[in-house]
């Protein structure tokens, strides 16, 4: 029997991205090539959860959800679930993790990106801290800021795309997505802005999960990085080292569903998978 294998998306826009349609569906693919994906879904915080930090995400969420499993499962995490999944494979014992476009390395980020980044939590920070939540718009502010050209040439593009056309349709679905996510709670945002992309907690090795450390090369199942050099949101050498790389030319979003995604990742994937039970 294969191991199952459990996709945690980012707090950030989590829904539906490992799942977005019939046609761009990295789970589904994956449960036709065999295997048995299970896709977490994160819900939506209540003002009792604005007190719940990354680390008890993984503690009160993840690591219960996966010691609820028959049997320990392979681990898939994509953006910022990436960053959470090996936190879980380092607190439990799993067959094997794999990360997409995962963020450790803060540090290794465009000083100027850093910069845009850390005034806008300043500026949303004191609303955020009254709501008890970020707000999505003030997440998708922060992308649309860190390349807006892309943002102009994009919708340049979708006004030039046939009415009913497959581009259209894979663009709309796209845009939902980004745009749709639940709010992120304000204790997750606030370690995630100040502890992580302003103090490099993760890449110094002083994140502390579960009492302890978390460290990627204190693993000791085997682990897979996949990274883009075309990655604007989490450039390529900001993501973690693990046993083995993969790296793409597709763009963050593109590497889970551009039409090119399974041609040049999914079976990349796929194949990893099957090498470690999954």
């Amino acid at each position: 029997l294969r191991k199952p294998v459990v996709m945690i998306p980012s707090l950030i826009n989590p829904h539906h991205i490992l799942d977005l349609s019939e046609r761009a569906s990295l789970a589904r693919y994956l449960a036709e090539c065999g295997h048995d994906p299970w896709l977490v879904d994160w819900g939506h915080p209540d003002p009792a959860d604005a007190g719940l930090d990354l680390a008890g995400h993984i503690e009160k969420r993840l690591l219960p959800l996966l010691r609820a499993l028959p049997e320990p499962p392979l681990l898939l995490g994509y953006c910022l679930g990436g960053t959470l999944a090996l936190a879980a494979a380092q607190l439990l014992e799993v067959p094997g993790v794999a990360t997409i476009a995962a963020p450790w390395h803060f540090d290794r980020f465009p000083q100027a990106d850093l910069g845009l980044i850390a005034a806008l939590w300043r500026d949303a920070k004191p609303l955020c801290e009254r709501l008890g939540y970020i707000p999505m718009e003030v997440l998708q502010s922060g992308f649309w800021a860190l390349d807006p050209a892309r943002t102009v040439r994009k919708y340049a593009a979708f006004a030039d795309m046939e009415e009913g056309s497959e581009a259209q349709f894979a663009f709309l679905a796209v845009e939902d997505w980004a745009n749709e996510g639940a709010p992120l709670t304000f204790a997750a945002g606030r370690e995630l802005f100040e502890d992580l992309y302003g103090e490099n907690l993760v890449g110094l090795g002083q994140w502390i999960v579960g009492g302890q450390a978390i460290e990627p090369n204190a693993l000791s199942c085997p682990s897979l990085s996949i990274r883009s050099a075309g990655d604007r949101i989490v450039p390529a050498v900001a993501s973690p080292a693990l046993g083995q790389q993969h790296e793409s030319a597709l763009g963050h979003v593109g590497m889970i569903v551009s039409s090119r995604a399974p041609d040049q990742i999914w079976p990349v994937l796929s194949r990893w998978l099957s090498e470690n039970g999954g």
